[in-house]
């Protein structure tokens, strides 16, 4: 009689599938190598098959079979399912929490600013905000809602539209008052430019380069330059009168409005080819709580809209 197949088997068959290694998904589950090998063995035991081949070349390499490949998404999906079903069990007592991913700098320029303005309207929701940069498994780490920047597509996830944006030259006040005015782009090159790397490997993602030839600059030796990977960062180099910065208009606002920056060459528009989109499982579509927080998002988009100095265009 073959032995009975248990869910940590399965666990144990994918995490090393996923790592290839034994002793990676035996850190990943919290427990020994050994215990891992055992369990997998165990499940090639129950199903009378051969799940990995073992390539030792000075550290053993673990290639999943023709059939274990084929199994894989099936397998996923299931812990994707099985997750859902636990989270629906636990409704009852995290139904007032909200749990919302946004990048680090989404949320300091955008989002925090407005966010009492939802709890005034929803008291009993209390916002948890997730501003990880590493990959996020909304399932797995049981997020509701998220706001993402991009071409609008992340598998597994619906996406909304929420805004687009413009992108131009800012900097500080005193900076300018040093400068007297900036008359011509080309003048920008004798300043420092400050660039942002926060999405460097999205493609799409607009750059000085493109401003420049936006703005017909032809010669494109910078004299300085500043690299920053963080878009509120690169926005407080320019306000500390660092450099001149490549702005995202959502981002810098609030900034503008403020007067801790000023917009430079207004004349030239340059709209950025991704935008920002709501994004969500599927299956939470209905989520009370999410609903809520989705249409007070696109109102306050809305509310901005109304406002001239960016360009909010909504939609779904």
């Amino acid at each position: 009689m073959k032995r009975p197949i248990h869910l940590n088997a399965l666990r144990a068959f994918e995490a090393s599938a996923r790592h290839q290694s034994f002793s990676a998904a035996a850190e990943e589950l919290n427990v020994t190598s050994a215990a891992v090998g055992q369990l997998v063995r165990s499940l090639e035991e129950s199903l009378d098959t051969l799940l990995f081949i073992r390539k030792n070349s000075g550290k053993i390499r673990l290639i999943a079979t023709y059939n274990a490949e084929m199994a894989l998404p099936d397998i996923r999906a299931g812990f994707e399912k099985l997750q859902l079903g636990l989270t629906r069990l636990q409704e009852s007592t995290i139904n007032n929490v909200l749990t919302v991913t946004t990048s680090p700098a989404f949320a300091a320029k955008w989002l925090l600013p407005k966010l009492d303005r939802f709890q005034a309207i929803c008291p009993e929701t209390d916002v948890h905000l997730d501003t990880n940069l590493r990959p996020i498994n909304f399932s797995v780490q049981r997020i509701d809602i998220g706001v993402r920047y991009g071409v609008g597509h992340w598998p597994g996830l619906s996406a909304e539209k929420l805004m687009e944006e413009e992108v131009y030259p800012v900097c500080s006040p005193s900076l300018l008052r040093k400068q007297r005015r900036f008359h011509d782009p080309n003048e920008l090159l004798n300043e420092t430019i400050i660039h942002d790397l926060s999405m460097d490997a999205q493609t799409g993602f607009p750059t000085w380069t493109e401003w420049f030839k936006k703005a017909a600059v032809t010669e494109q030796k910078i004299a300085h330059n500043i690299q920053i990977n963080n878009s509120a960062a690169v926005l407080q180099s320019a306000i500390d009168g660092r450099g001149v910065a490549l702005a995202r208009s959502v981002m810098v606002r609030d900034d503008l409005a403020s007067g801790h920056l000023v917009r430079l060459f207004p004349e030239i528009k340059f709209n950025s080819p991704l935008a920002y989109y709501v994004v969500y499982r599927p299956e939470c579509v209905d989520l009370a709580r999410m609903k809520v927080f989705k249409e007070w998002l696109f109102a306050e988009v809305a509310k901005e809209a109304a406002q001239p100095g960016v360009i909010l265009k909504g939609g779904t």
